[in-house]
């Protein structure tokens, strides 16, 4: 979907136009898709409780990985990658994401795991496991999922891309040294020393951190790349673009369902059983995703971004990479610890958090003047000479 019209028309209930999001003009899937997004959740966490022997299967088949695959495929295949260079090439945008996702937002999970689970407020004990679950998703940048959140905000393909494959190497050289800084250094620097108590090393290998990138990152981008080479040479890009990209797009949000019952139903039965755990454990992440979100937005915006390059950036920061959070947690405490389920509950906060941002950024669209700005491509790209 478009925003190049929203600034064409006067808008209202009765434009039909699609840019504006009127109702009319979406099928059933996009049009309720929050009704949707609760209900897969229902579902997940009812099918978990009542039959809590599918988290095996789940596991066992890699449900969960299938449906982040799937559905991070179309917003892939649907990408121009001729522009990934002009998208590396704007170090004021790549400069700007850096600091968010590597300055921001570990320092900012970090406080608040010390706050809500450090023992240094009144009436909240300390609760290391916690703490030691939301340091580990902080400096897990994501990969996966913030490619379908910019898709439905209508954000750019091809920055959120870029940025993407660019926390991907960051992340793979960091992300052990993040963790054991913010985790094992800091604490008991701030004489928080109980937090880490007997824990001397994470054994973190850049090597978990590859194959994380590699399964949720690299299948999907592979086939989206060459979905896009294969079919515009042998189609054209007209049929690619026209009739191809329509087809895929549904595939999507039904992935996204997918996976959103089977994540919440290996975690029913628990989630059940501590309700109050896992709404202490949503107010810091819930307080992260907006804060991260509605700072990166801002900044973007401040540096002159355009409204699909400034989402794609909105975004990029405010998503965590979940799946690498759970894979360390459970390899260094095991399946069954709190730290290993504070990265479960991580996710099931994601979802309706950051679908409620996707409306917050469309809203964004709508509210402010975006005229003026560009997104950093055109100029790249080479004008068709018109010479004869």
């Amino acid at each position: 979907m478009s925003s190049a019209g929203a600034a064409d028309h006067e808008h209202g209930p009765d434009c039909g136009c699609e840019a504006c999001g009127d109702p009319r003009s979406m099928d059933v899937l996009d049009k309720y898709l929050t009704v949707w997004i609760f209900g897969a959740m229902a579902v997940g966490v009812g099918v978990g409780y009542v039959a809590p022997s599918v988290t095996q299967p789940i596991q066992d088949l890699h449900l969960v990985e299938i449906g982040l695959i799937a559905m991070m495929y179309p917003p892939l295949a649907k990408a121009d990658y001729s522009q990934l260079r002009a998208v590396f090439g704007n170090w004021r945008v790549l400069g700007l994401s850096l600091v968010q996702n590597w300055l921001l937002g570990p320092t900012l999970m970090f406080g608040l795991a010390v706050v809500f689970f450090g023992g240094v407020v009144p009436g909240l004990p300390a609760r290391p496991e916690y703490f030691l679950g939301l340091v580990f998703i902080g400096m897990a940048r994501c990969i996966a999922m913030v490619l379908v959140w910019n898709e439905l905000a209508e954000g750019s393909t091809e920055y959120v891309t870029g940025l993407v494959a660019f926390n991907s190497l960051f992340q793979i050289l960091t992300y052990g040294v993040y963790v054991w800084f913010f985790a094992l250094f800091l604490p008991p620097l701030l004489g928080m020393e109980s937090l880490v108590a007997g824990i001397t090393t994470f054994d973190v290998t850049p090597m978990q951190v590859v194959e994380a990138i590699v399964v949720f990152l690299g299948i999907p981008f592979a086939a989206g790349f060459l979905s896009r080479y294969v079919g515009t040479r042998v189609k054209g890009e007209a049929w690619y673009d026209d009739e191809f990209v329509p087809k895929i797009d549904p595939l999507t949000l039904i992935a996204l369902l997918f996976t959103v019952v089977v994540m919440f139903a290996t975690q029913g039965g628990r989630i059940v059983a501590s309700p109050g755990d896992v709404l202490l454990l949503a107010v810091p992440l819930t307080v992260y995703f907006v804060v991260m979100f509605l700072v990166s937005f801002g900044m973007g915006r401040g540096i002159g971004a355009d409204y699909s390059t400034t989402t794609a950036i909105g975004f990029t920061a405010a998503s965590n990479n979940f799946e690498l959070a759970i894979a360390v947690a459970v390899a260094v405490f095991g399946v069954g610890s709190g730290v290993a389920f504070a990265t479960v509950v991580g996710p099931l906060i994601e979802v309706p958090v950051l679908l409620a941002l996707v409306n917050v950024a469309l809203y964004f669209q709508r509210r402010f003047d975006w005229g003026g700005r560009g997104d950093g491509l055109d100029a790249s790209t080479p004008e068709p000479t018109t010479d004869d």
